[in-house]
């Protein structure tokens, strides 16, 4: 043992998996010592993780990846069994098994629902595709639900033959909206998981376990078909109980990810938490923190990237609002709008918005919360509070010259606090919009 333990060469590692020592023998040939006897059914764990895991996993993906990849397993699997019942609800609708039924009406009914399905893809694509990086938890949640919505519309559809048609329309334009959706935050989804710029075998991966997913799912509806068939109340019990696995399992998947990066209500809990308690929260607590579903909450709409007119309407508003204000952005805010705009420089990074929105986070927080038991700036805080309560215009203006003073002394904190603690600084998922404003052109004249 001494002598071949003389002999070592070299060792070798294929991730954290497998382990191999190599031994020179006496002849010079190099010898494999592998570090343990492999058993057919580590060769068989080894066979299944290639084939259905990013290479170089756990190392390559976050240490998310396998609680949402769980879960969502299991709600493809849900969504698998009453995508069968729908379909098998919209084929009898459409006359199958009818002798009565023509193919021409089926085939107009078909055509109509994919090209309604079709114009609202690109509709929803229009109006929300840039919104849907932001806030990919909440949306894929509102993915599946709309699913599921539409699923039951489907499976309904033949019990009013009268709507058949407008309700598998409708249901059919849920469905696309559903693609646009689920596609978009399960890319962004992919980008998070992805630690080594290995996006593609991410998604490969992911295509190939979904896949498997419904293949085991065909197999089940394969025995379930059967006894559903003129059957509608176990057909909608069925419906009750997968749907019912396929939210839950969604929910406890997005509830699993941890993005490291900044959205609007991310920011918003790492604020307000950083003012009272006088620490920056962890991404995995700050996470743990955000709604997926819709909660109302009180205090104005941020706008990052705003147009300057949103602003202000006169120069004297704009000079207003450079009072005390050496940064890359500008703040206004009108209560009878409901909106907060934040007109960005062309020069603003991505440091420069969170700067911007953790100060509309605590002008909102002067507008709306109770900041006595505040431990950051708490009396310059109230007295801030004190004065919004009946300000006027002009009065708003000077309190917001005021809290740009204020962002001064506490943001090198907070920015520190956010490095610290894990999160990523260098980009952003503000919903930031386009316009950008360079007040400085009187200076680069004279230069």
């Amino acid at each position: 043992m001494v002598g071949n333990m003389a002999k070592l060469f070299c060792s070798e590692h294929y991730g954290s998996s497998l382990t191999r020592r190599y031994i020179k023998r006496e002849d010079g040939c190099l010898a494999c010592i592998p570090e343990q006897k492999e058993s057919n059914c580590r060769s068989l764990c080894l066979l299944f993780t290639s084939v259905f895991l990013p290479q170089g996993y756990p190392e390559s993906v976050s240490e998310d990846y396998l609680t949402y990849q769980i879960w969502d397993t299991l709600q493809a699997f849900a969504s698998s069994i009453t995508g069968t019942l729908a379909t098998q609800a919209i084929l009898r609708g459409v006359g199958v098994g009818d002798e009565s039924a023509t193919v021409t009406a089926a085939t107009v009914t078909w055509i109509m629902k994919d090209g309604t399905g079709m114009l609202g893809r690109i509709l929803f694509a229009w109006m929300k595709g840039s919104k849907l990086d932001c806030d990919a938890k909440k949306w894929r949640l509102f993915a599946d639900i709309l699913n599921d919505t539409a699923i039951f519309m489907e499976i309904v559809a033949p019990a009013f033959p009268g709507c058949f048609t407008l309700i598998v329309c409708a249901a059919g334009l849920f469905k696309c909206i559903v693609g646009v959706a689920g596609g978009a935050t399960r890319a962004a989804l992919t980008m998070h998981q992805a630690r080594r710029n290995n996006m593609a075998d991410v998604s490969a991966k992911d295509g190939s376990q979904e896949t498997l997913v419904n293949l085991a799912g065909l197999l089940v509806s394969l025995l379930l078909i059967p006894l559903v068939t003129d059957n509608l109340r176990l057909t909608y019990a069925l419906y009750v109980l997968f749907t019912s696995l396929h939210l839950y399992a969604n929910y406890r998947a997005v509830r699993g990810v941890v993005m490291e990066t900044m959205n609007q209500a991310r920011l918003h809990i790492l604020v307000k938490h950083f003012l009272r308690e006088g620490m920056i929260l962890t991404p995995p607590e700050a996470n743990a923190m955000e709604p997926v579903l819709p909660v109302y909450q009180e205090g104005l709409t941020v706008v990052l990237g705003a147009p300057l007119l949103s602003l202000a309407s006169s120069v004297s508003d704009f000079e207003k609002a450079l009072v005390n204000n050496q940064k890359k952005y500008l703040l206004g805010c009108s209560s009878t709008k409901g909106r907060m705009s934040i007109v960005l420089h062309p020069d603003a990074s991505s440091i420069d918005m969170i700067q911007a929105c953790t100060h509309a986070e605590v002008f909102n927080m002067l507008l709306f919360e109770k900041v006595h038991k505040c431990q950051i700036e708490a009396n310059t805080l109230q007295e801030l509070q004190d004065r919004l309560q009946n300000a006027s215009k002009e009065g708003m203006w000077e309190i917001i010259s005021e809290t740009h003073l204020l962002l001064d002394r506490i943001f090198p904190k907070i920015l520190k606090g956010f490095v610290t603690a894990g999160w990523v600084t260098d980009r952003n998922l503000l919903n930031f919009d386009e316009w950008r404003v360079d007040w400085n052109l009187g200076a680069k004249k004279m230069q």
